[in-house]
């Protein structure tokens, strides 16, 4: 059957929804280098900076909250074209608001395409892929978003060095958020040239469709094997409401699903994201130092997730979890101890933060995903993993707000100690509660969580 996959699509449609990735990652990063000019240009308090920067995290979860609900009705395809025409409405309306407050409406709006995007995409190509490297694929989409803040760090240098500081302040950061219309509608077009998911046409009772895209993807005789599983997987189920999520069955893959999301951002990775720029300014580099942190840590980030894609599928997303979440509780540690020692001037505390990026991104960053995505059955995958996407921008928005508030109040090395026991509550979670999902179809993986309830009950009666 393997000599009869075909490689060419399977590796067209994942590219393609990787975009959404890219997407991800300009969008969310575009604001680093406009946030400056637009705080002059505005006459902006530190209060309402904050604001601008962080209001798109608030449409990311209003998108990621009804991204699922919406997928189930309509289609996979439909709603990450439509993520697709949200992220072009807002480049254009950030580009040239009338306002501050039109500015912030289009950022919403952006920040819904995001939420969408963060959830629908690694799903997306959860019901493409084969099984045997899943894995590798959905942790494309990782690489999609590092490599979008990579090229988005590229394009707002380049457009800050066209004129000088006024021309910037005036016309420059309009540019910057602008320039995602480009990927915006290349993004839909390239939509237009892959099929919808074959697990959801199954759903739709639209047998013909899904074996015909099955059958491109791992030949006929292996398509329709796999679609007789996915037809037994949905006669099994009832249609799954959002309270029935936490019902005995489904509700240690929701807990599974939704604490790996708000370990991914409470183990530190915006707070060291945040602090990096002054890290590297403390090396004593003077005004080059800006430049560096963004090319070094979007280089590392992109490197480090290509670890991930070549191992995921080789070592399992638990092993290659537990040793990312390992390296970032040492780095943290290090940080943290730095600071309190006051040894944080020195190239010891770059190198434990490059090496807490690296970490991050070869397990905790692309692997949420990658589980999130397998983990729910085909009737609930898209309203369980809105609510777990959901989490991971409530935790997202929570780190990004209070840790400005923890350095005031108890300071560098105990905010970066609390960081490195949220590591620990994560690798203990992982160790104790994450199964290895390597290899295993999605229904299998289904069939997994079926076998532990009744396991569960059996050893409740036996009690």
């Amino acid at each position: 059957m393997q000599q009869q996959r075909n490689n060419s699509f399977i590796y067209k449609v994942t590219l393609v929804a990787a975009v959404g990735g890219l997407l991800f990652g300009y969008d969310t990063a575009v604001i680093a280098g406009a946030i400056g000019f637009m705080q002059k240009y505005y006459n902006l308090s530190p209060a309402m900076m904050g604001w601008v920067a962080s209001c798109a995290l608030l449409g990311c979860i209003v998108g990621a909250m009804y991204a699922g609900t919406l997928s189930d009705k309509i289609g996979r395809k439909k709603v990450l074209m439509l993520s697709g025409i949200l992220f072009a409405i807002s480049s254009v309306g950030t580009s040239m608001p009338p306002n501050l407050t039109f500015f912030v409406i289009f950022r919403l709006i952006g920040g819904m395409g995001i939420g969408i995007a963060s959830m629908l995409s690694p799903m997306y190509i959860s019901e493409m892929a084969p099984a045997d490297i899943r894995g590798k694929l959905i942790s494309v989409f990782q690489l999609g978003v590092v490599f979008g803040i990579l090229v988005i760090y590229f394009v707002n240098a380049g457009i800050a060095g066209i004129y000088d500081e006024a021309w910037n302040i005036s016309t420059g950061w309009r540019w910057m958020f602008g320039s995602g219309l480009i990927p915006s509608v290349v993004f839909i077009l390239l939509l237009l040239t892959v099929p919808e998911s074959p697990r959801w046409l199954a759903k739709q009772n639209r047998n013909e469709e899904a074996l015909n895209i099955l059958s491109k993807i791992n030949g006929a005789a292996k398509a329709k094997e796999e679609l007789q599983n996915i037809d037994s997987s949905l006669a099994e189920e009832t249609a799954v409401s959002l309270g029935e999520l936490f019902k005995p069955g489904l509700k240690r893959a929701m807990v599974v699903g939704i604490m790996l999301s708000i370990f991914s951002q409470v183990t530190g990775i915006n707070a060291i994201m945040y602090y990096a720029p002054e890290i590297f300014k403390s090396t004593g580099d003077g005004s080059g130092s800006a430049l560096l942190q963004t090319i070094a840590v979007g280089v590392v980030n992109v490197l480090f997730t290509f670890v991930a894609i070549k191992y995921v599928d080789k070592l399992g997303r638990k092993k290659l979890l537990l040793r990312g979440i390992a390296g970032m509780m040492l780095c943290l540690l290090i940080v943290g101890s730095a600071f309190y020692f006051g040894a944080e001037k020195g190239y010891l505390v770059l190198i434990a933060i490059m090496a807490y990026i690296a970490f991050f991104a070869m397990s905790l960053g692309p692997l949420t995903f990658v589980v999130v995505a397998e983990i729910f059955p085909t009737k609930a995958r898209g309203t369980a993993m809105s609510v777990a996407i959901f989490a991971l921008w409530s935790a997202v928005f929570l780190v990004s707000q209070s840790f400005p508030v923890l350095l005031d109040a108890i300071g560098n090395a105990f905010t970066f100690w609390i960081y490195m026991c949220m590591a620990i509550f994560a690798f203990v979670f992982v160790w104790k509660m994450v199964p290895e999902t390597k290899e295993k179809t999605l229904e299998e993986i289904e069939h997994y969580w079926h076998q532990h309830e009744q396991n569960r009950q059996a050893k409740l009666k036996s009690a």
